[in-house]
């Protein structure tokens, strides 16, 4: 059974930086597209930034809320995926789930819920004024 499992979240002030990872137990990390969603109580889960498996490129994509703030980047051998977060701001408070899909997509298409086939239980990350 696929798990992704989150750890890195927490209490940060505004302009802080977080670093979250997702390790998971894919028998081949480098077979899939990497994501990071968000979700606030009472509103739609968010995409954030993904990342094509290696075989495809690897290229990464970012909502435009957090371009040159957050990259995506990922560890094959260690099948860990990592998401940094610099300049945290209050509104990027929520919880940050990890999740896992194959193929080939658009743009448009890595940021939909339905690309992905696996997820984790998430972190929460909380950015105060």
């Amino acid at each position: 059974q696929v798990q992704l499992v989150e750890s890195g979240g927490g209490l940060v002030q505004a302009g802080g930086s977080l670093r979250l990872s997702c390790a998971a137990s894919l028998r081949t990390l480098s077979n899939y597209v990497m994501a990071w969603f968000r979700q606030d109580p009472g509103k739609d889960r968010e995409f954030v930034a993904a990342q094509g498996s290696p075989w495809s490129g690897g290229s990464t994509y970012y909502t435009d809320s957090v371009k040159g703030r957050f990259t995506i980047s990922r560890d094959n051998a260690r099948n860990t995926v990592f998401l940094q977060m610099n300049s945290l701001k209050p509104e990027d408070t929520a919880v940050y789930y990890c999740a896992a899909g194959r193929g080939v997509s658009t743009s448009s298409g890595y940021q939909r819920r339905g690309f992905y086939d696996y997820w984790g239980q998430g972190t929460q990350v909380t950015v105060s004024s």
